[in-house]
């Protein structure tokens, strides 16, 4: 196989990887505090916001090609060693902790959000949504992004065996 293509699938899975677990952390430490401080209806109107806006061509770059770039790059590196096996792990780590959580945990958890009329909810009503909502939510955010980051690291690390076995030949 040629180096060059294996090496600029590797990097791309690498960045758009990166881009995934970059937005997931940015999220945790930025949105997730501040949506805490919020009445609850205010917290549901944003999340069914920017649940409406994260549909865009920008964020299934990076969301879906983050998979299907690290599945490449992995079966480019079959029978090279350590740099496969790096792959494997990142891929399958992306896609069970991050793709699989987010396909069986948020999403549901979003459109059971997105169907509500919040106009027509009471406080009460609103309350009791947003925490069936909110602390599974979370919970599976968290779990998202440690893995989206644990899958980065593990990506970069391959790339180092990559660049090595490269030089080996």
């Amino acid at each position: 196989m040629d180096i060059m293509l294996k090496t600029i699938t590797l990097l791309v899975a690498i960045i758009l990887t990166g881009l995934s677990a970059g937005f997931f952390y940015a999220w945790e430490v930025s949105v997730i505090p501040g949506n805490r401080l919020v009445a609850d209806k205010i917290y549901l109107e944003t999340m069914q916001a920017i649940n409406r806006a994260i549909l865009n061509p920008a964020f299934f770059l990076v969301f879906f090609g983050s998979p299907l770039l690290l599945l490449l790059s992995t079966v480019q590196h079959y029978k090279t060693g350590m740099a496969f096996y790096l792959m494997l792990a990142a891929t399958l780590i992306y896609l069970v902790g991050t793709f699989g959580v987010t396909a069986a945990g948020n999403v549901p958890l979003n459109n059971s959000l997105d169907v509500l009329d919040l106009k027509s909810m009471n406080i009460s009503q609103l309350k009791e949504f947003r925490q069936k909502y909110e602390v599974p939510w979370n919970r599976l955010h968290t779990i998202r992004t440690v893995f989206a980051v644990l899958s980065f690291v593990l990506s970069l690390i391959g790339l180092g065996y990559s660049i090595k076995n490269s030089i080996n030949l």
